[in-house]
């Protein structure tokens, strides 16, 4: 019995590994993701017959839909324009290699599929309505699963990649894997994505015949965004970071684990506005790792800050936000020498409080 362990989504292979533990796809998935699931390779016949045996650790993988894996993959830097840029750069590295003179001739190869057509591709195919059903070669109409794909004229204007893939498959659904794995296996995520119709695919991690087969232990395979994965936040204060803690659970429980904050049990360790920019300000001068956000209140005092810094250039892991304008602080009742009146507190009063309101 084989003890591969595979990334699918919707029965297409992603990543396949063998022997070892292989890709680390753990960042993908939540810890409640963990579960058993019916894997098409288990022979439950065969367990049926031996019920002494572990069947439920084979079934044992990380598993949640494609449409809420998108807001992790944006995260990890698979946004639909990185998706773009490799597709591109994939294009270009095809024409190189044909104008050396290897490859498929390059009088075949005279064009590409635009990106956007690409996706346009993407969306006449809904995953689920792929034939899955496997087929040799040699078996009587074993053509058959390849002619649909076969017929669109943009299948054969895909880059073609690593000149060693297997593009055929064996069924109608692996064919169609094979001929966008030209991607790497989040791009490929993110853009079957686009098609609203695959957005309810299983995404999963079968770890579990590779567990079972005594290759490794399940502890080995942890959910979650990895620490270089992550944002720290940087706030004015204690209640900023309570609020927006609460905020990420209740809302975007689905994305929480990418965000962490500076560490504040004890007390926070710039606390105020003036303290938090001259925190940001010393760490743009220095030669800071972290994938940081400094976040200001949207009140005179904070926007000035967040002005304040907009002098220097920021190094790509670092950022710093203003809490947005909001239409509901266009007529907000506010408390002034005249008591309270109703006034455009946007950039004057908005501190994070007020978008509890």
């Amino acid at each position: 019995m084989t003890t591969p362990i595979t990334l699918t989504v919707g029965a297409i292979t992603l990543t396949f590994n063998k022997w070892e533990i292989g890709i680390d796809h753990g960042m993908l998935f939540q810890e409640s993701d963990r579960q058993h699931r019916r894997h098409p390779n288990i022979d439950y016949n065969y367990y049926e017959d031996h019920p002494e045996e572990d069947l439920a650790q084979r079934e044992i993988c990380f598993c949640r839909s494609l449409g809420s894996i998108v807001p992790r993959l944006e995260l990890l830097g698979y946004s639909l324009a990185t998706v773009q840029a490799e597709y591109e750069k994939q294009v270009t590295q095809d024409k190189d290699r044909h104008d050396e003179g290897h490859g498929t001739p390059l009088a075949t190869q005279s064009e590409r599929l635009e990106f956007v057509k690409f996706v346009e591709f993407i969306r006449r195919y809904p995953v689920s309505d792929l034939d899955d059903e496997y087929r040799l070669d040699i078996e009587p109409g074993s053509n058959q699963w390849r002619a649909r794909l076969a017929a669109d004229p943009d299948a054969a204007l895909l880059p073609q990649g690593d000149q060693d893939r297997d593009v055929d498959g064996y069924s109608e659904r692996s064919h169609f894997g094979g001929l966008i794995g030209f991607l790497s296996p989040y791009s490929v995520l993110r853009v079957l994505a686009e098609n609203p119709a695959n957005l309810t695919l299983d995404v999963a991690w079968d770890y579990g015949n590779f567990v079972a087969a005594g290759w490794a232990i399940n502890e080995d395979f942890v959910a979650g965004a990895r620490r270089e994965q992550t944002f720290m936040l940087a706030t004015e204060g204690t209640s900023d970071t309570h609020i927006l803690k609460r905020g990420l659970s209740l809302l975007r429980p689905d994305v929480e684990d990418f965000f962490r904050f500076i560490d504040i049990k004890e007390r926070h360790p710039f606390s105020g506005t003036g303290n938090l920019a001259k925190f940001a300000e010393g760490l743009v001068k220095i030669d800071v790792q972290n994938r940081m956000v400094f976040v200001f209140d949207n009140d005179a005092e904070g926007a000035e800050a967040y002005r304040s810094l907009q002098k220097f250039t920021f190094p790509v892991n670092m950022r710093s936000m203003l809490l947005p304008d909001l239409d509901q602080f266009l007529d907000f009742p506010a408390l002034g020498p005249s008591g309270v009146v109703r006034t455009d507190i946007n950039g004057r009063a908005a501190a994070i409080e007020c978008y509890l309101v």
